[in-house]
């Protein structure tokens, strides 16, 4: 499933959610087959950005811990080589899939909602 795989190291509910909608199609429902193959199409943007593929991977670790630290997850972005960093243009790119992809700031909304109860 393209696109799903990048999903779990970031917005992992919406990666949850389209998994049931592949099982759902492959069982022959229609309505998910559609919700499926649309969310497929911006999963695979959207891991596009957080993983670099405009750098070559260059950002890709830096790609997630941006993710992860945006939605409180994370405190900043350090890597263990200090020149790891995002590329050029890379939070740009997930800004816009983030604002492209509703189900996005959904997940984003989910975290922060639930942060306080998992760091209590």
């Amino acid at each position: 499933v393209g696109g799903l795989l990048g999903h779990w190291a970031v917005w992992t509910r919406s990666a949850v959610r389209l998994l049931a909608d592949v099982h759902a199609a492959d069982a022959g429902d229609e309505a998910a087959r559609q919700r499926a193959l649309t969310r497929l199409a911006g999963d695979t943007d959207a891991n596009a950005a957080v993983y670099d593929v405009r750098g070559s991977f260059a950002g890709v670790i830096a790609g997630v811990h941006e993710v992860l630290r945006r939605q409180g997850l994370l405190n900043g972005t350090w890597c263990l080589d200090p020149a790891e960093d995002l590329s050029p243009g890379q939070a740009q790119e997930i800004d816009r899939v983030h604002t492209a992809y509703p189900w996005l700031a959904e997940e984003d909304a989910f975290i922060a909602g639930a942060l306080p109860r998992w760091l209590a």
